[in-house]
């Protein structure tokens, strides 16, 4: 669904702007490049504060506790 809307709305751009909308064909792959280490960064923080819950809640489990 969102690549069906992403098409859409170049499309929408190319009709209305051809020149803007052959620039962002071009730079998009660069700006993926670009994004690509804030991806991994924010994957592994994920990761850190899934550690950090699972050893705090680590003496709870150990005693029965079973959240929801």
């Amino acid at each position: 669904m969102k690549l069906i809307l992403s098409l859409l709305l170049w499309a929408l751009l190319l009709v209305l702007c051809w020149p803007l909308a052959l620039v962002l064909l071009v730079l998009w792959p660069l700006l993926w490049l670009l994004s690509l280490p804030f991806r991994i960064v924010g994957v592994l923080m994920e990761a850190i504060l899934a550690l950090v819950r699972t050893i705090l809640f680590l003496p709870a489990r150990l005693l029965g506790y079973r959240g929801p």
